[in-house]
């Protein structure tokens, strides 16, 4: 089943690359004088299923979250205050499963999971589990700033990840306004909690046959599949190419109470790396999907470390076909959801006559196992964001074939 799936892709992947390849963003004109930018960002709003009645809401919320990084590059916001605010953007919407209006758990109650990373200094924040938090992104923004600070009184490490009501207690001692819990869920969160709480009730009754069991497996299958996997994230990079990976998640719909999904776990929900002298691309990278799965193949960490060959667009499908769709950590599983979007960069130099421009090659990319996958991308020199839904080819299945989609931004500066 994998190896056909992987045939029926590999006649995909051509047409994919060349639509992608034809929506580049186009760079200044040679005879321009360039101008100063402040960097490039690619947000996604969940792999899963995002349907043609709320595509436009999925969009504009993309864009928000573009406008909102892109603003705070050109005030001179390094890469990772940059991508903390596209996501707390797309923790604002009701649409998302994040932040505002996340998933309820078996209990009724809302429990968030992110985390961001900085290229830079390689320093990672997380929360878990966490609830009364509107944006759980900043807690683990704060957890990061917090540890490049150095050694607590009486030399104790500072923590990078916390959980549950240690994380939202030292959220509100650092600062953070907690949130009433009955604030957090929206009325799209609610009704497919009490829709989902009717269809566990009837298959609770249904369980006494082998054939109603069979039937129950499938319907659920169905209904708590990928269009329940809708984790936000963003990845940046700045001027002086820094790259900052951030994700946010609400986790699976009915998850049980404590559960920590993909969002907040160290190389599987985000990943961010500047280039150094053995990589020589930055990169950053922030998932999307069934937790469970990104989790056992640590997803962001493995294509972020395939991106240092040189083709990108084939590294991420070799890295998505073989470490995660054809893991042998995932060899029980009929369907391996996930998505990611990925950025690389490195610094190029321009020909002459112009000695005095420097310019950062930035390379984006998005691939999905689910349905559909909403992005959307943006630089400083751009007037507005561009958003798209990309979705699987007809005829193939979800969860064991890929689609991957992208293109290339070339961001430039005169060197004072």
């Amino acid at each position: 089943m994998l190896a056909h799936g992987r045939s029926r892709y590999a006649g995909v992947m051509e047409s994919l690359m060349n639509s992608a390849e034809e929506q580049q963003p186009s760079s200044p004109l040679a005879n321009e004088q360039p101008k100063p930018v402040g960097g490039f960002v690619l947000v996604h709003a969940g792999a899963g299923y995002h349907s043609e009645s709320k595509a436009k809401e999925y969009k504009h919320v993309c864009k928000r979250a573009c406008q909102r990084a892109v603003d705070r590059l050109k005030a001179g916001a390094l890469a990772v205050e940059a991508v903390a605010a596209a996501l707390v953007e797309l923790e604002d919407s009701p649409f998302t499963n994040a932040g505002m209006g996340s998933n309820l758990n078996l209990s009724g109650e809302i429990e968030c999971d992110a985390s961001i990373m900085d290229g830079k200094t390689l320093h990672y924040g997380a929360v878990g589990a966490i609830s009364g938090i509107k944006n759980p992104v900043l807690v683990a923004n704060r957890l990061l700033s917090e540890a490049q600070k150095g050694k607590l009184s009486a030399g104790r490490i500072p923590p990078c990840f916390l959980v549950g009501r240690g994380a939202h207690d030292w959220a509100v001692g650092h600062g953070i306004p907690p949130c009433p819990s009955e604030k957090m869920a929206s009325k799209f969160s609610l009704s497919a909690y009490k829709r989902n709480k009717r269809k566990m009730e009837l298959a609770e009754k249904m369980e006494r046959g082998h054939k109603q069991a069979k039937k129950r497996r499938q319907s659920s299958g169905n209904g708590n599949g990928s269009g329940c996997l809708d984790t936000v994230g963003a990845v940046v990079v700045d001027l002086e190419g820094n790259v900052a990976a951030a994700v946010s998640s609400g986790g699976l719909a009915m998850k049980h109470p404590g559960r920590v999904g993909q969002a907040a776990h160290y190389g599987c929900g985000c990943w961010a790396e500047n280039a150094c002298n053995m990589n020589p691309y930055s990169t950053a990278v922030s998932t999307s999907g069934c937790g469970e799965h990104l989790i056992r193949t640590m997803l962001a960490r493995e294509c972020s470390a395939a991106m240092q060959s040189e083709d990108a667009h084939h590294a991420l499908l070799e890295a998505m076909q073989n470490k995660f769709i054809s893991s042998p950590f995932l060899a029980s599983e009929d369907r391996v959801l996930g998505g990611v979007i990925v950025l690389r960069c490195c610094r190029c130099a321009e020909p002459p006559p112009s000695p005095n421009i420097q310019g950062i090659l930035v390379e984006f990319l998005w691939s999905h196992t689910t349905e559909s996958m909403c992005v959307g991308y943006m630089s400083a020199q751009d007037s507005k964001a561009k958003t798209h839904i990309s979705r699987l080819p007809p005829g193939t299945v979800s969860g064991q074939c890929l689609a991957i989609e992208g293109g290339v931004c070339r961001l430039t500066s005169v060197v004072e």
